[in-house]
């Protein structure tokens, strides 16, 4: 029999990478997908380009929705400074506004033509920024919406949509990719990476993906811009 197939969005980031990861342990003949959404920090493409080299999937490819055009988001808007004072409170500006709506809705259409009845998300609800389309809640919503607006959830072939890290703290994830090969120095977390694909070192992304790896006792291959 042939391995199923999944589909796995992946931003070149540590969660997604871990995700893809995973996917390919349990067996899936994995499909990749990073999206460009109009992302300042365009980095993070090229690392799921090395990603895809290193760990390897049936296919990679690169889907463009302009989010960036409405604006809203210190990921997207220029005017919008990222915040680098501490994590913040709340729904930090560093949310994009229906980010992960519209990214899973281009891999269930993928997914849907491949025949494929899974796809994995990198979304976590513990060490997280606040985003509301990190909760479990959201996921479950999802799935369900995507089994009632497709062809292959109406004729009863279920979809299902994996988190796997959603309950998981940042060191447990590193560690967890640690344990599968993962090689974090590929990958790019920064909400605010130069050209090069190196980090800030004081955003939200940049404090929780290094006590990620303080906590799991591993050494971060995280390359900073040097002040």
């Amino acid at each position: 029999m042939s391995a199923p197939r999944a589909v796995v969005l992946l931003s070149g980031g540590l969660d997604s990478t871990t995700c893809l990861a995973i996917a390919r342990d349990q067996g899936f003949e994995t499909y990749a997908l990073s999206v460009a959404y109009g992302q300042r920090h365009a980095a993070e493409l090229q690392a799921a380009q090395r990603v895809v080299a290193a760990l390897g999937a049936r296919e990679h490819r690169v889907a463009h929705v302009d989010l960036g055009q409405f604006g809203g988001s210190a990921l997207t808007d220029a005017s919008i400074a990222v915040p680098v004072d501490g994590l913040q409170t709340g729904i930090p500006v560093t949310y994009v506004p229906a980010r992960n709506t519209v990214m899973l809705s281009v891999a269930l259409g993928w997914a849907e033509v491949l025949g494929a009845n899974d796809i994995f998300v990198g979304v976590n609800a513990v060490d997280y920024s606040g985003y509301p389309d990190c909760r479990p809640a959201f996921i479950q919503a999802f799935e369900t919406m995507a089994n009632l607006a497709t062809k292959v959830g109406v004729e009863g072939n279920r979809l299902r949509i994996h988190a796997p890290l959603i309950d998981l703290t940042k060191a447990q994830i590193v560690q967890l990719g640690n344990s599968l090969g993962v090689d974090y120095g590929l990958t790019v977390s920064c909400y605010q990476a130069d050209d090069d694909g190196r980090a800030c070192g004081k955003c939200d992304a940049c404090r929780l993906r290094s006590a990620g790896f303080d906590a799991a006792g591993l050494v971060d291959p995280t390359r900073y811009i040097k002040a």
